[in-house]
């Protein structure tokens, strides 16, 4: 442990050290609090929460976003009542954390988060372009806003210069070389803008510290003020402390391949740290993400790298505190411009718009900016949720006649295309749009819904038998996952358990045959249909797929394979010998369909490989498995793969299979056709094994084993659980 510490950890905490230093300043500075209060704050977030909080890798201190909230906090209650607020806001944050419920913080659409964000930063960025144009802020966005064309017709050119030098140097810092963005941008840009500050005939304004580190400790003062607007006050604090916190931790776990957070203890490490803090003079806590990615681009490894971040920052308040006077207010401007703005993310903006939300974006966004942040956040959530529930409770009914596509003869034709969920609420549509049709027409039903209702159920089922008593025919076709047969047996839900699917695979008996057969033919049959008909059959599969007989392994669910994608060959073991078959089928592949990859896929808990490793297998299976004698001996010759298996955790049998898999690969490669078309660059021949127990597939290659993650891009090699 004390080797891998000194080795990645200590590189890494001097990394955060320089990109937290600059910021914490400047989010002091933006939240109208000492400027001590912010290195006193990142001194306890990053020692504090890396003690006892419950993500290994996350950094935290004071963030942007609460800077608006401070500053009101400050300007309605003062300085040190604000400490008290931000003591009390902790102790809460404990509470919810010992209550176990941390995991429902994450429950807050993450739409209202980003919006809420973005909101922050715009307000911070319209502050700090006064004071970039050598002007003060104004007391709200609004006014901040108005007055900016006055701001700028006079502007100090002297703070313009150093604070644009700021904006330039961590706006192109990204197109560095990767050696020189070693060094954070926003410590090249302070350094730069401070020396620059000192040229002669260039006098600016300076940070002013009052007192230093260890003078700004003091207990805080009870706030004074009615109960119920000291109780909002703590209940927002902790609340977005507490939602920042765990969406960062949540973040930063899908950075790493280590431990996960837990965030009931993470919960407890924020409030004690919020209650330090608070106590000692410091601003808010939070978990930050900006420190936290660069505590894991930096190579962290253990939770030392984030408190070790805690105690450079503590030696550097205590020697060289000094340092910080020499920096101009306009440099901190810049920094805090860049900072806004970079919370207004584009990427949020384009999801928003690809996901229906721009509308409840773009609320939350403009209510945080020109109300404030918690009515803003609030309002976001009632949107949020009131537009939720419409998508849960919406229902599509279409009735389309389509006599006059078909021509004259025989009764007319009519489509109902019912999608959504259907609901009780929906009876009135339903009802309007089937008494269009007429009585004699020969109606085609699409029940395509998620959720059904009795009382939706019986108003369709009373229309069907009706509509058959005049003699005509309906046919519903259901494509859902909710099912009409389940509507009167059970309370009307949302089918998670995949009972269509599975319905449909376990046919073992004959009358679940005859009893999957009819489901086929209402269910999936019309969704094969509407596949095939584009396509006009042509078969033209990118991909053939060479798999164990395993009833357990179903090739084009595995793949997400529609019709006509995949060209399957199945046999014990999944093997490529000197047989017909094998033969016959890769001929075919190649030479007709002109398939652009070979796969070989084996698995886990393979019977072919037990037998093959034990020799219990004789006939005719016995002789097929002389097939994978090369496979058994590359095995037990310590084949590279092997090794490679042995270290992605897999043993026994299982080794065997993905050696399997990658001596399979070479004897496909081998084949006079394939290689062929390697050597001209056509195909690939890949190996890949699943894992059944934990439906993870991996890649197989001559010396690696590696996991495959969902978005198809090779991860690092993971332990079986």
């Amino acid at each position: 442990m004390l080797r891998t510490i000194i080795r990645y950890d200590v590189p890494a905490s001097l990394v955060v050290f320089l990109v937290a230093l600059p910021l914490s300043i400047g989010i002091a500075v933006a939240s109208g609090a000492p400027v001590v209060a912010g290195l006193i704050a990142a001194i306890i977030g990053g020692i504090v929460c890396a003690v006892v909080g419950g993500s290994p890798l996350q950094v935290s201190g004071p963030a942007a976003g609460l800077t608006v909230v401070v500053a009101e906090l400050v300007a309605q209650f003062g300085w040190k009542a604000t400490c008290a607020i931000t003591a009390a806001a902790g102790v809460l944050q404990i509470l919810l954390g010992l209550s176990r419920i941390a995991r429902a913080a994450l429950a807050i659409a993450p739409i209202v988060v980003h919006a809420m964000l973005a909101g922050i930063g715009i307000t911070i960025a319209l502050q700090q372009v006064h004071v970039l144009l050598g002007g003060g802020p104004r007391s709200n966005a609004w006014e901040n806003l108005v007055s900016l064309p006055g701001q700028l017709a006079t502007p100090r050119w002297t703070d313009v210069l150093i604070g644009g030098l700021v904006i330039a140097v961590m706006l192109s810092w990204r197109f560095t070389p990767a050696t020189v963005r070693a060094v954070p941008g926003a410590l090249v840009a302070i350094v730069a803008a401070t020396t620059l500050s000192y040229l002669p005939g260039l006098g600016t304004e300076r940070i002013v510290l009052d007192e230093s580190v260890i003078e700004a400790i003091g207990l805080p003062e009870m706030p004074q003020g009615t109960w119920s607007s000291i109780a909002l006050a703590v209940l927002t604090v902790a609340l977005i402390a507490s939602v920042e916190s765990l969406l960062s931790a949540t973040a930063v776990d899908k950075m790493h391949n280590g431990a996960r957070t837990d965030f009931n203890r993470e919960l407890v490490g924020q409030g004690t740290a919020n209650v330090s803090s608070g106590l000692l003079g410091g601003l808010p806590v939070t978990g930050v993400i900006v420190r936290s990615t660069a505590n894991v681009g930096a190579g962290a490894k253990t939770r030392a790298s984030a408190a070790l971040h805690g105690v450079w920052l503590l030696l550097f308040s205590v020697l060289l505190v000094n340092v910080v006077e020499m920096i101009p207010m306009a440099a901190l401007a810049g920094l805090l411009i860049v900072i806004g703005v970079q919370l207004v993310k584009l990427a949020h903006i384009d999801l928003a718009r690809r996901t229906g939300e721009l509308f409840i974006y773009g609320v939350t966004l403009g209510c945080v900016v020109f109300l404030n942040l918690l009515e803003g956040v609030l309002i976001g959530l009632v949107l949020a949720i009131a537009i939720a529930a419409w998508r849960i409770v919406r229902v599509s009914i279409v009735a389309e006649d389509l006599t006059s596509r078909i021509g004259a003869g025989g009764p007319p034709r009519w489509h109902v295309a019912i999608t959504g969920s259907c609901s009780f609420l929906a009876l009135p549509r339903l009802n309007s749009a089937l008494s269009d049709i007429p009585h004699d027409a020969q109606v085609f039903i699409d029940l395509n819904v998620d959720y059904l209702d009795h009382a939706a159920l019986d108003a369709l089922q009373e229309w069907i038998t009706q509509h058959r008593d005049h003699g005509a025919e309906v046919t519903v076709t259901e494509t859902g996952t909710a099912r009409m047969e389940f509507a009167h047996s059970q309370p009307p839900r949302r089918d998670t358990e995949g009972r269509r699917v599975v319905s449909a695979l376990r046919l073992i008996w004959p009358a679940q045959l005859a009893g999957g057969v009819d489901r086929f033919s209402n269910g999936l049959a019309p969704l094969l249909r509407a596949r095939m008909e584009p396509a006009g059959g042509k078969h033209d599969p990118h991909t053939m797929l060479i798999s164990c007989a395993d009833a357990r392994i179903l090739p084009n669910l595995i793949t997400d394979s529609a019709p006509g994608e995949l060209l399957n060959l199945r046999n014990v073991g999944n093997l490529v010998g000197d047989d017909l078959s094998v033969d016959s089928a890769l001929s075919y592949a190649l030479g007709r369909l002109s398939v652009r990859t070979v796969a070989i896929c084996g698995h886990s808990g393979c019977d072919a490989m037990h037998d093959l490793m034990h020799g219990g297998a004789d006939g005719s299976v016995g002789r097929w498995l002389d097939h994978g004698a090369d496979a058994l001996a590359a095995f037990r010759a310590c084949d590279p793969v092997a090794s490679a298996a042995a270290d992605a955790g897999f043993t026994g049998t299982d080794q065997l299979s993905v050696v399997n898999v990658a001596v399979q690969v070479r004897a496909a490669r081998r084949h006079p056709q394939v290689a062929a078309r390697l050597a001209d660059g056509t195909v690939t021949v890949v190996g890949l094994f699943l894992d059944l127990v934990t439906a993870r597939l991996y890649l197989v290659d001559s010396d690696s084993v590696t996991e495959i993650d969902p978005h198809g891009a090779p991860v690092t090699a993971a332990t079986p659980q």
